[in-house]
């Protein structure tokens, strides 16, 4: 039986000490007596004791730009922290909700921010286990009659202790095929989403309209998600530094000539297809030294330079189809749908 005594699935719950004068808290930790009312709490101390500045220097140092992204994040993190607090003065601190939706478009940097939120709620004591389990449809449903139950609680047995991101999750929801297994996956979701919030959170991933879609259509998982953050696309300033950041933990440079046909690159293949954000300057990245590798050794009796070796130069992207017949390099039928560039 579940926690409102209605038959269903159930999973294990953390452990928690037994009630007595000095119970557990509702998050499950050995609690103390109050502090007495004119104690004095260290903000900064207790930001050090919960590594919440580390997470939070780690996800500036990974994402740029992002501002409304990470100030939410802050935000969040500063209500747990003061909950903490309140919580050591013997003050009412609920466990707030923590499932989340993050929207927006493909390489935006989602999954980067779910796994830090998982680092961020470990040290801070709400997840007793602080990982991320990554998975989409295809992981939580079956193709026939009692496949997908399984499925799903195996993922979210994975999962326990963590967050769980489900990607494009509005392909759960199939309105217009009845025979269709999702629906079977998503009450299973909302059970645990409610019933063992205590020891998971579950983050939905997608574009905005979709998602908005979803929602509409499953009024009980909308109900669940407390927040709801947008992730903008990137502006081509803000794609060229993310360039210029993969180029240098590759070790590469680009001299003022290259970063001006690179952002010219960037403005083109941001007006076409399947582009991806940060994924698509990832791949420019990626292709760019596959030329510059050809340049460098296609000549017989070539020789090199340290310098040459780390140095990508203008024909390295001038090469792309993107500047010869304004498609993007992956129409040649490679693509895997995967908004690769």
């Amino acid at each position: 039986m579940n926690d409102q005594g209605r038959p269903g699935f159930e999973l294990p719950r953390p452990g928690r000490a037994s009630p007595s004068a000095d119970s557990s808290d509702d998050q499950g930790n050995e609690s103390v007596s109050p502090l007495p009312d004119d104690a004095v709490l260290e903000v900064d101390e207790m930001r050090r004791e919960s590594d919440v500045d580390s997470v939070l220097e780690q996800l500036d140092a990974e994402l740029v730009g992002l501002v409304p992204v990470k100030t939410r994040i802050r935000e969040i993190a500063s209500l747990l922290l003061v909950d903490r607090m309140r919580n050591q003065f013997g003050l009412s601190a609920v466990r707030p909700a923590l499932h989340m939706s993050f929207t927006g478009s493909p390489g935006t940097g989602k999954t980067t921010v779910a796994l830090r939120m998982a680092e961020l709620l470990h040290g801070m004591g709400y997840l007793r286990r602080g990982h991320l389990v990554s998975v989409t449809r295809d992981d939580l449903v079956g193709q026939y009659i009692g496949h997908t139950a399984p499925k799903t609680k195996e993922v979210l047995k994975r999962a326990m202790g963590g967050v769980l991101f489900i990607d494009e999750a509005y392909y759960l929801y199939k309105e217009d095929n009845e025979r269709d297994y999702g629906a079977e996956s998503i009450e299973i979701l909302l059970q645990v989403m409610e019933n063992q919030r205590d020891d998971l959170v579950v983050i939905l991933a997608g574009y905005k309209d979709r998602m908005d879609d979803f929602f509409q259509s499953n009024p009980g998982m909308s109900s669940r998600i407390a927040h709801h953050i947008d992730f903008p696309d990137y502006t081509v300033d803000e794609l060229a530094a993310i360039g210029s950041l993969i180029a240098a933990e590759r070790e590469y440079t680009m001299d003022g000539e290259t970063e001006k046909v690179f952002r010219d690159y960037l403005e083109r293949r941001m007006r076409q297809p399947r582009f991806a954000n940060a994924r698509s300057v990832r791949n420019a990245i990626e292709r760019a030294r596959l030329r510059h590798a050809n340049r460098l050794v296609s000549q017989p009796g070539a020789t090199v330079t340290k310098a040459q070796l780390q140095t990508l130069k203008p024909a390295d992207f001038l090469a792309s189809r993107v500047f010869k017949d304004d498609r993007p390099d992956d129409e040649d039928g490679t693509d895997d749908g995967s908004g690769a560039d």
